[in-house]
């Protein structure tokens, strides 16, 4: 257990110094591959720009897809059903590590099913708990909270919100020519995925974070901060105190909350406050049936989709689905669209940064680099260490590409090519792939962008830890992407 903590300690300290922002590595890669380009095909300094600009716009409609994917789910988790029942949950843990024991399961559960909802949940649901402990006098190491809330990006890839194996069972893809269409019954929903998702669900992630938790009486500062998100005074208003700040510069154990309120979010005062409905446009935007006119015909098409279609999952009608039950939850139409006000500013990273993954895909496909990359690839890969391989190409590509679907445009062709040659399985090489793009998610902030927001911390706070979790997580991967059965 000491050898947990003190891992997480030190990691912490490390990533409070030397973590970037994330659209640094987007254009480090550009630069990299352009050089790559040149040195290694026939493609000259002027034919390397020339795709680059070609694959920059290639994909818009890719990108808009995984904005709608975070904007839904955030929406989802922040309607009243669901936020109640986080309140009733967060009410639960009564030491610090069962806090962060149910905040990595909760996260880890959720996420598993919808990244995006996930996310949210596990932010919301985190924040939530820290309030509720200080209230009842529970020390929570908070910057930990923020890490266990993280950890269910560790595990998305190997279910249903899949970007990489919905984006190939939907049709048009940019893979399609290659290795046609694969239904998500051949990636997400296969023992291969079910086993690895069950064990890093259930077992891998909960536990180390609960290992890395100090004990209650460990109290010593921390590095973090927490703006407008919990009081320092003992209540008496919103955002009224200062917010909760441990020792600048100590790399220490448990931060406990201040008491009092969390500032609200402009969700949860749309949600409790029925607008004055002093005109016909009020009137309007605060009406149930007007929010009914839409998400009844858009239920009803999700149910006829499925009845008619069997299992088909895709981006589009999973999109579909989580924007017509989002609207039904929230009620109104003026509720829905705050919901999606307030989510809009995480969705910045995927909005400015997937064109440069486009030009990236563009400048590894169009020189030539994908066919030598695929060749190295296949030179050091059988069928049986074939999902390993993928699998750490992933976790390394995802470092500079911290996008599932971004990173699946650049290295896409690349396995799906090697894993043809050697015969294979493509959804078994989609889903290590995806292993592989997720393991790294512990390493590269880009999706806690979020979460951090919503709980006042910044990456360097909760990095430390995740990197802990992705080494635990190292040989209890490895093993089942080598074992498990597909």
């Amino acid at each position: 257990m000491r050898l947990f903590q003190s891992m997480g300690r030190g990691l912490s300290a490390v990533s409070a110094r030397y973590m970037p922002d994330p659209m640094l590595f987007a254009l480090m890669l550009s630069v990299l591959v352009f050089f790559l380009g040149v040195v290694l095909t026939d493609s000259g300094p002027l034919d390397m720009i020339i795709h680059w600009y070609e694959g920059f716009w290639s994909l818009l409609e890719f990108a808009m897809q995984m904005v709608l994917i975070l904007l839904t789910g955030f929406a989802l988790a922040t309607a009243p059903g669901l936020r109640d029942g986080i309140r009733w949950l967060a009410r639960v843990p009564n030491t610090g590590r069962s806090a962060v024991f149910i905040t990595a399961l909760v996260s880890t559960l959720f996420t598993w099913f919808h990244w995006g909802l996930g996310l949210i949940v596990a932010a919301i649901f985190a924040l939530t708990l820290a309030r509720e402990a200080a209230k009842r006098g529970v020390k929570v190491h908070y910057p930990l909270l923020g890490a266990a809330a993280y950890s269910g990006q560790m595990v998305w890839h190997v279910g249903p919100s899949t970007s990489a194996g919905l984006l190939s069972a939907t049709e048009g893809h940019l893979l399609e020519d290659l290795i046609g269409i694969v239904p998500i019954t051949e990636t997400a929903f296969t023992p291969y995925a079910l086993l690895l998702g069950g064990m890093l669900v259930l077992f891998v992630v909960p536990i180390t974070m609960w290992a890395m938790t100090p004990r209650d009486d460990e109290s010593v500062g921390l590095q973090v901060y927490a703006p407008d998100k919990l009081d320092a005074g003992d209540g008496g208003g919103d955002g009224g105190g200062s917010p909760s700040r441990g020792t600048p510069g100590n790399s220490g154990d448990a931060t406990q909350p201040a008491a009092g309120p969390a500032t609200r979010t402009a969700v949860e005062e749309a949600q409790d406050v029925e607008e004055v409905a002093a005109t016909p446009a009020d009137r309007l935007e605060n009406s149930r049936i007007a929010a009914a006119l839409i998400w009844v015909p858009g239920l009803v098409y999700v149910v006829y989709w499925f009845a008619t279609r069997g299992f088909d999952l895709n981006l589009d009608i999973f999109n579909f689905a989580f924007l017509s039950l989002g609207l039904a939850l929230h009620g109104t139409p003026i509720r829905y669209i705050r919901a999606i006000q307030e989510a809009v500013s995480g969705a910045a990273g995927i909005i400015l940064q997937f064109p440069f993954y486009g030009g990236i895909a563009g400048m590894i496909g169009a020189s030539g680099l994908a066919t030598i990359m695929a060749g190295g690839l296949l030179a050091i890969s059988t069928p049986q260490s074939f999902p390993v391989v993928a699998w750490l190409t992933g976790g390394f590509i995802n470092i500079f590409v911290p996008s599932g679907g971004g990173e699946w445009a650049v290295v896409g062709e690349v396995i799906s090519r090697t894993a043809l040659d050697l015969d294979v399985p493509i959804g078994k090489a989609i889903l290590a792939y995806g292993v592989g793009d997720m393991w790294t998610n512990m390493l590269q902030p880009f999706w806690a962008i979020p979460l951090l927001g919503i709980m006042g911390l910044r990456a360097r706070d909760i990095i430390g830890y995740t990197l802990g979790l992705m080494l635990v997580a190292f040989p209890f991967i490895f093993l089942g992407l080598w074992f498990f059965p597909y």
